[in-house]
């Protein structure tokens, strides 16, 4: 962290990936202690390091995480990463309480993107027509749809945004 300028220190994004869709009867409880740590308490340890640093930056440092679309609406097989992902949207408007109004805290919920990590379910055409056809937009996300939304907010054209959880996901949350 030596190398980190944090004077000018802006922005932190926190972007994690997983996908542990199955069934609740078919995941451990080292399933579930494995999203936890990967979404939450690995982000947990970095802010625990960089805080006391970033608090001097002379800036309002926007930080931003990412939770999905099945924290807020429930879905068969996603258990596990939505109870992982629902504790990181607490965690988000716990975080922008706190620090406000030094620092802004907030998340990005997307729902199925066209990417890497999603190729699985994507890329067999049948799944992928199912899932385009649950979303209102009639598609899947693309990765320059959520990295608009954190560009967004990132930028200081969210500067009155904190605590909120912005949701790029074709219209699955409505």
């Amino acid at each position: 962290m030596a190398d980190v300028d944090f004077e000018n220190f802006a922005g932190y994004v926190y972007a994690p990936g997983s996908i542990n869709l199955r069934p609740f009867t078919s995941l451990s409880l080292e399933d579930f202690q494995f999203d936890f740590e990967i979404n939450l308490l690995a982000n947990v340890r970095v802010l625990k390091q960089i805080m006391p640093s970033a608090k001097k930056s002379l800036l309002q440092p926007s930080f931003v995480f990412f939770s999905t679309v099945a924290a807020l609406k429930g879905m068969p097989m996603h258990s596990s990463i939505s109870a992982a992902k629902s504790a990181v949207e607490g965690f988000t408007r716990s975080m922008a309480a706190e620090y406000a109004p030094k620092m802004r805290f907030n998340c990005v919920a997307p729902s199925l993107t066209e990417t890497d990590l999603a190729l699985p379910l994507t890329s067999r055409e049948n799944i992928r027509k199912t899932s385009e056809e649950k979303h209102p937009l009639k598609r899947l996300g693309r990765p320059e749809d959520v990295a608009n939304a954190v560009v967004y907010l990132l930028s200081d054209e969210s500067s009155w945004m904190s605590g909120q959880i912005l949701r790029p996901d074709g219209g699955m949350s409505m």
